[in-house]
């Protein structure tokens, strides 16, 4: 049985080689697919988690996550990304370039809205915005943009069809361009 998340931090911050034991055991498959989902490969995937796992141990102390499956997600898509930078850096797998200029849309080139606002900032808009939205358009918009999923994987999670998905999509990037413009105060 998996330890609770306080048990495991407590294991890194006592320095314990049982934390990483532990954190395996506990997230491995999550993290895996994290990482896969954005790389498409096994090894490499696995390579992203020992890197979290290290990123992991250097980090605690001093740093106590609040919550532990966020803090690794968080770390293993970082480094899943900049693996994927470094493998493909002229040829980005398909998906994940596409989603990320769908998402570069909500940023006007006239009106740099990272000047406006600091990383927090942003963090809290994004975050108001997601509660904002029902269970249905929040899970489409992080399984897209957080994720990386393709059209046709969230059509089939979420029991839409693929045009559904693409017109719901750009519906809520259109809002997401409207509330970072207004909470901008632009």
């Amino acid at each position: 049985m998996a330890l609770e998340d306080e048990k495991i931090i407590e294991l890194y911050w006592e320095r314990s080689e049982n934390a990483i034991a532990e954190t395996d055991k506990k997230y491995r498959e999550r993290c895996l697919y994290v990482a896969r989902s954005i790389l498409n490969d096994n090894s490499d995937a696995e390579e992203c988690l020992n890197d979290t796992y290290l990123t992991a141990w250097n980090l605690m102390p001093p740093e106590r996550p609040k919550i532990l499956s966020s803090f690794l997600f968080r770390i293993i898509r970082n480094h899943s990304l900049n693996r994927l930078r470094f493998l493909n850096s002229s040829k980005r797998k398909r998906d994940l370039s596409f989603s990320i200029n769908e998402l570069g849309e909500c940023v006007d080139g006239k009106n740099d809205t990272e000047e406006k606002f600091d990383e927090t900032e942003v963090l809290n808009a994004l975050n108001e915005f997601l509660r904002s939205l029902s269970k249905d358009k929040r899970f489409i918009l992080v399984r897209r943009y957080w994720f990386f999923d393709s059209i046709a994987e969230i059509a089939e999670r979420s029991s839409m069809t693929e045009e559904n998905v693409r017109a719901t999509l750009s519906r809520l990037r259109k809002q997401l361009k409207k509330y970072l413009k207004r909470k901008a105060g632009i």
